[in-house]
């Protein structure tokens, strides 16, 4: 964890994590298609009868053992992101209205993109770890396949792929929204992120060079 403004960094990250959870409930609720690991979430939930917001939880805590033989260290944000995305949604989707007129819910398909923007600009930006999902996609970017390393491009892209399938063979939430979600998150977070970083304290005392 770094050593300054500890308390700022914790709050930010949580507060991150908290609308990241509102958006994917928003999302949900929308009822027009999910991000592609929510899609993989609701898809599990199918199958398995648990709600979606303990899959979320559940699937963070597993991906995080995947971390072991990826060599990847966890730092505070990554436990707390592996827990409160989850809790948040749980105690979010009861709040939110069901079956809203479909102006109202591409509001809220739109409304959950941006939100989930800025909660990843609060908790990225806080320095305190990446999530369990994107620890696994710069894990195996150091791997190499026949003697070539793996892109962080090619793994981010591969493994979505891969959880979008699977979550579409269970029954996950794909729509327009998913497709939306995959568009326009990258260009949101690239306009809000560094709006959001913390510069650490060392960087912002150093003099300027006349």
């Amino acid at each position: 964890m770094p050593h300054d403004r500890r308390v700022e960094r914790l709050v930010r990250c949580l507060v991150g994590l908290a609308l990241f959870g509102i958006g994917i409930a928003l999302l949900l609720r929308a009822d027009l298609g999910a991000a592609p690991w929510d899609v993989f979430h609701t898809g599990v939930s199918e199958m398995t009868g648990l709600s979606t917001g303990w899959i979320i939880v559940l699937t963070g805590v597993l991906l995080m053992l995947l971390w072991i033989p990826l060599r990847e260290r966890p730092g505070l944000g990554t436990i707390l992101n592996a827990i409160v995305i989850g809790v948040v949604v749980e105690l979010v989707m009861p709040r939110i209205v069901e079956d809203a007129p479909l102006p109202v819910r591409i509001v809220m398909m739109f409304g959950g993109v941006v939100v989930i923007a800025i909660g990843s600009g609060y908790y990225i930006g806080a320095g305190l770890g990446a999530g369990p999902r994107d620890g696994l996609m710069t894990g195996l970017s150091k791997r190499s396949i026949a003697g070539r390393r793996i892109s962080i491009r090619v793994a981010r892209t591969t493994v979505e792929v891969v959880v979008l399938l699977v979550g579409i063979a269970l029954g996950g939430a794909i729509g327009i929204g998913t497709a939306v979600f995959a568009f326009g998150i990258g260009p949101l977070v690239q306009v809000i992120l560094p709006r959001l970083t913390m510069i650490p304290a060392s960087v912002v005392a150093e003099p300027i060079a006349s």
